[in-house]
């Protein structure tokens, strides 16, 4: 194949750029270019050639009219030896254009600050970059077009050596460039649906999933299936020690920080999490203490477990924390004093959050086979004192509102059917996943046995409506006190007179939690 005679550079993102426009001029490959990246090549001593100079026409409306033009186009997509073409760029004055480096405006990261607004949203939709990048992907048989500053290195290699790329890697590049559009589309349809919902709808018409790959990953939740992290995983955590996350590292991992959120401006609060369920959460006066009163809730299972924490994590806790084998702990920060601690465990990852995973109105999904999926609004509801009914004729005491708020907050991230025993700064015991409600409350009773904890004046906490008396009876037997639970079942007056009967306070949310 010939050699690559022109190409067309125009970058938002000017990483790399200039080595590799340095190696285009160097193989005497002529470099049209637009406003600032041109501005940017000429500083840095290589010759770029206006694109307007090139198609004969200005650019125009601020910038949104540059390479829309017949002579772009044309260059790009015209088959090279194909005989119509051929004498119709010849007939026009096409020349071919060999090599595209086209990257987007930044529309994704713009519309990700807060507060933006939607004319610089709008400003930030890429026009002419897409159709440069779809046009030279199209022909991707005689032109070679870069996406990503990832494969600048490659494709500098090659026309190094050769003066051209092979087939192979052009097919590779073209690959990306329809990945990266669609996904480019994806995240404006996604943004315009949030802003101007039809009808008031607050889910989609049409559900466009595309992500880019984060990370292969070993394998999947068992060694025998094949595994990969898609998506913006990265800009919310970031690894700061340790061997490569798993699949269910991350599950857990994002289980643990979506639980923390719920503590994101308390008291400081430790979560222990053992397959993406609570195992253990405390708060106190600082993080040593709040792991102490996590750990005593559950002393077996956090070994190999998920530790979440809505503070830095300091020394003392880490100390702490050393005396066990854990797989991970997610925390917005570590003290130098504390990766020191953790940092001899090789094994141990350590992880930071960057921002909150948790964001109202965003979606979760599941693949239920045959191409098609769930999709539902994340549970970001919570519930404050002004949200509780309280049906029984006991109001509940101070330290027993404390309690339900706190309990309410960790039973939302059990699997259903979920029980938890909480007192106001701690859980007590926590029955997940069970067929039976009553049987979920037997673990935790269970569970709070084990760790020689009392449960006498405790709240037992539901995520659902308890949906017989028994279940209620079961936990004043246990020891419990007070009760918070949705309400809601035909059977609710029961439930309520059987409180009364024993004494129990008892709260109605009006919400429940289901977690499936």
């Amino acid at each position: 194949m010939a050699r690559i005679q022109r190409a067309l550079v125009s970058v938002s993102d000017k990483m790399g750029l200039v080595a590799l426009a340095q190696v285009l001029a160097q193989a005497n490959i002529e470099i049209l270019s637009t406003g600032g990246t041109a501005k940017m090549l000429r500083e840095a001593g290589i010759g770029a050639r206006d694109i307007s100079e090139h198609t004969g026409f200005p650019e125009m409306l601020d910038g949104r009219v540059k390479t829309l033009h017949p002579k772009v186009h044309g260059g790009l997509l015209y088959i090279r030896g194909n005989e119509k073409h051929e004498a119709a760029a010849r007939e026009h004055g096409i020349a071919a254009i060999d090599l595209v480096v086209v990257n987007l405006y930044p529309f994704e990261q713009t519309v990700a600050r807060a507060g933006v607004s939607l004319h610089d949203a709008i400003e930030n939709i890429d026009i002419g970059g897409p159709s440069m990048l779809r046009s030279a992907a199209k022909n991707h048989e005689s032109v070679t077009v870069v996406v990503d500053p990832v494969d600048y290195d490659e494709v500098a290699r090659q026309i190094s050596e050769t003066g051209n790329t092979t087939l192979e890697l052009r097919r590779k590049l073209a690959a990306k460039v329809f990945a990266r559009t669609a996904a480019y589309d994806t995240a404006i349809a996604a943004y315009f649906a949030s802003e101007f919902k039809p009808g008031g709808a607050d889910l989609p018409k049409s559900l466009a999933l595309l992500a880019p790959l984060s990370q292969p990953l070993r394998y999947g939740e068992n060694p025998h299936q094949a595994a990969a992290l898609y998506g913006r995983f990265n800009e919310f955590f970031r690894q700061l020690h340790g061997k490569e996350l798993s699949y269910n590292n991350i599950l857990d991992l994002t289980a643990a920080a979506h639980l923390i959120c719920e503590f994101e401006n308390d008291a400081p609060t430790l979560a222990i999490l053992k397959h993406t369920n609570p195992c253990g959460v405390g708060q106190g006066q600082d993080l040593r203490q709040a792991w102490d009163r996590a750990f005593a809730t559950d002393r077996q299972a956090p070994f190999g477990g998920i530790i979440a924490t809505n503070r830095v994590l300091d020394a003392a806790c880490a100390e702490a924390i050393s005396e066990i084998f854990s797989e991970v702990i997610v925390a917005p920060g570590f003290s130098a004093e504390a990766l020191g601690i953790l940092q001899k465990k090789k094994n141990l990852r350590l992880i930071q959050v960057l921002k909150t995973p948790r964001r109202a109105g965003a979606l979760d999904l599941r693949s239920v086979g045959a191409d098609s999926f769930l999709a539902q609004q994340s549970d970001t509801r919570t519930a404050g004192r002004a949200d509780l009914k309280i049906v029984t004729r006991r109001q509940p005491s101070e330290e027993e509102f404390q309690a339900m708020l706190f309990g309410w907050r960790v039973v939302k991230h059990v699997k259903s059917n979920a029980i938890v025993y909480a007192g106001p700064d701690r859980t007590l015991g926590v029955g997940a996943g069970q067929m039976s409600r009553v049987d979920a409350s037997r673990i935790a009773v269970w569970k709070a046995q084990e760790a020689k904890l009392s449960l006498k004046g405790s709240v037992v906490c539901s995520d659902a409506f308890f949906p017989f008396p028994d279940g209620l009876i079961a936990a004043a037997e246990a020891g419990a006190t007070a009760a918070i639970q949705p309400g809601g079942s035909v059977k609710d007056s029961e439930v309520i007179a059987a409180a009364n009967e024993h004494g129990i306070a008892m709260a109605f949310t009006g919400a429940r939690h289901f977690r499936h």
